[in-house]
């Protein structure tokens, strides 16, 4: 309780803040944390480019510009669905794995 409340009135004052972002251990986590969020960004929106351009995206805007012809027929076209989802999911999974595999190296 005592540390808590010590280490909240050290970090309300203006100087001491000051003092610790300019110390090289918070730089450099900062730095890292920053690394790693734009990092994560990129690869975010290279799997949202990825998913776009995929083929179940296209198959389900295909399928839905159709009107169904029935039950039966609204399975198959949901299994096929389906199946080509399942296949992005490894596609993307294999090539994830492959980055993480290359940036250790």
């Amino acid at each position: 309780m005592v540390l808590r409340y010590l280490l909240s009135a050290l970090v309300r004052k203006a100087q001491v803040v000051e003092k610790l972002s300019e110390s090289l251990p918070v730089r450099s986590a900062a730095r890292l944390t920053a690394r790693a969020a734009l990092g994560a960004q990129q690869v975010g929106k290279d799997a949202a480019g990825r998913a776009l351009r995929s083929r179940t995206v296209q198959q389900i805007r295909q399928e839905a510009s159709r009107a169904p012809g029935g039950l039966g027929d609204l399975s198959r076209k949901a299994r096929r669905i389906r199946d080509s989802l399942l296949e992005d999911v490894k596609d993307g999974v294999t090539d994830a794995s492959r980055q993480i595999k290359h940036r250790k190296r």
